[in-house]
């Protein structure tokens, strides 16, 4: 039996190996763990307190950004517009992300500079610990607890405690704040287009004539006067429209359908009946209709009806005509509701 040095970090080897073969390894010996290595704030009471003031600071970076998405909240309300929503959006976004990353950061950096980095080994055992390991398994944890020198820094304690009470408040306010909002899903079932009611460009709101479309045009569409109304978002959220222009040869429609477009222009609401993400990929050749968040297919040549994905309904298609003046108008609206489906459907 020959061995290398142990002291070079190589493995024993028995160069007579069973079946005649030299240099044949057959037990490795124990390496041990590598030297310890100990960190600045190990050596120097300075560094220590510094990392201290780090994690201390992080916990404070984590209770100034849920106190700041608690302010962004009440104070900066979404709004009607696109741009107030825009705001309010990116400084809830910004205060949830100070808070998580806040107590996130300094939990690790806590753990990397200021408790015990020793590495240890524990030997394997069986499923049911002795009642002697349970005991030291709770010693452990005393060490543990120790290591961490909680007990000793009240400043981090306290820090750590403010974070951890503060931060659920980005999640239980909203929730709490949505309680009693108004649940009238028959809001669903209609919406602000009308007999006609022009179709106008999204975000323009210019009218849109027939000869303005070419076969492969798609138009996005809001109804005339959506800006005037009193909640033009919530409006515009149930009424927008894609309108699409196919080769009349190319378009199968139901007979009772058959008055709802105009030479081969189509009118389908934009909004997936899936969960209500915009529709808006059309692939021209295929005459397909692509939700981008979870990729429904739609067939615009044959009533918009699912190819693909979870979306269990067609899209429902807006009736329209043209005008003496040729501009393109709805003949109603939407025959059925749009979007998602909801709990008082029939269908």
């Amino acid at each position: 039996m020959n061995q290398q040095n142990p002291a070079k970090g190589h493995p024993s080897q028995d160069l007579a190996a069973p079946d005649g073969q030299a240099g044949v390894p057959t037990h490795f010996t124990d390496p041990g763990h590598p030297e310890h290595q100990p960190r600045q704030s190990d050596l120097h009471p300075a560094a220590n307190k510094r990392a201290e003031r780090q994690v201390v600071l992080l916990f404070a970076v984590s209770v100034l950004g849920t106190i700041g998405f608690l302010v962004a909240y009440f104070a900066v309300p979404p709004g009607e517009t696109v741009a107030s929503m825009r705001q309010s959006n990116l400084l809830l976004g910004l205060g949830l992300f100070l808070g998580m990353f806040g107590i996130g950061a300094a939990v690790v950096h806590w753990a990397k500079s200021l408790m015990n980095s020793e590495e240890k080994a524990e030997d394997r055992h069986t499923l049911r610990s002795s009642d002697e390991t349970r005991a030291a398994a709770v010693e452990m944890l005393r060490e543990g607890a120790q290591d961490s020198a909680i007990g000793r820094r009240g400043v981090l304690k306290g820090a750590m405690v403010s974070a951890l009470l503060l931060a659920p408040l980005t999640v239980v306010v909203p929730l709490v704040g949505n309680v009693g909002e108004d649940w009238d899903v028959s809001k669903f079932k209609s919406t602000m287009w009308r007999k006609g009611m022009k179709l106008t460009i999204d975000p323009s709101g210019r009218p849109i004539k027939a000869s303005d479309l070419t076969i492969g045009s798609v138009f996005h569409v809001i109804p005339e006067g959506l800006e005037d109304t009193e909640h033009p978002l919530d409006e515009k959220a149930k009424a927008v429209v894609l309108l699409i222009r196919l080769d009349p040869r190319d378009l199968t429609e139901a007979e009772d359908r058959k008055g709802w477009s105009y030479d081969g222009i189509v009118a389908y609401s934009k909004i997936c009946t899936h969960v209500g993400c915009p529709v808006a990929l059309y692939e021209q050749q295929t005459h397909h209709l692509l939700c981008p968040c979870h990729q429904s297919t739609f067939d615009v040549a044959d009533g918009a009806k699912v190819l693909f994905g979870p979306a269990k309904r067609p899209l429902p298609q807006l009736p329209i005509e043209v005008d003496d003046e040729g501009y393109l108008i709805a003949q109603s609206d939407f025959t059925e509701p749009v979007g998602p489906s909801f709990w008082e459907r029939l269908k």
